[in-house]
This record gives structure tokens, sequence and C-alpha cells, in this order.
């Protein structure tokens, strides 16, 4: 049992969507800042405006998506 009383398969999911998503965020974020912006002198304001906004959009999403996308692979891999 996890110390804050959460089920360890639910802990596991929110966790792995919090890594997830932080990551995902951040390289795509910085990939697409650099891509449309280049290296401008506000690079650093903007890419992390995109960050916490592809952030706030991605960790909810990974919700939903961890779960489903696991019993879909689970039941494709056998």
């Amino acid at each position: 049992m996890c110390p804050l009383g959460f089920d360890g398969k639910y802990l596991r999911d929110v966790l792995f969507g919090v890594f997830m998503s932080l990551s995902m965020s951040f390289v795509m974020s910085l990939v697409l800042t650099i891509i449309n912006l280049g290296f401008a002198p506000d690079f650093l304001v903007r890419w992390l405006r995109a960050f916490s906004i592809g952030f706030a959009v991605s960790f909810p999403t990974s919700l939903i998506t961890v779960p489903l996308v696991r019993r879909i692979v689970n039941k494709l891999a056998g």
C-alpha cells in the first residue's frame, strides 16, 4: 500500500503519466519552438510558455490514455 493511501497500480499510472507528459512536453515544445522561432532573444520565455501549455494538456490526456493503451497492448501482446 502506498503511504498516501492510493492503490499501487493507480499510483504507477499517475506517476507514469507525470513523467511521460513532462518528458514529451519538454522535447516537443523545445523542438517546435526552435523550428518556429529559431533562437530569438525571447526564446526561453516563449519555450517555457509552450512547455507549460503542453504539459497542462498532456498530463490529463495521459491519465485517460495510459490505462487504455496499456489494455490494448496487453491484448495484442498476450
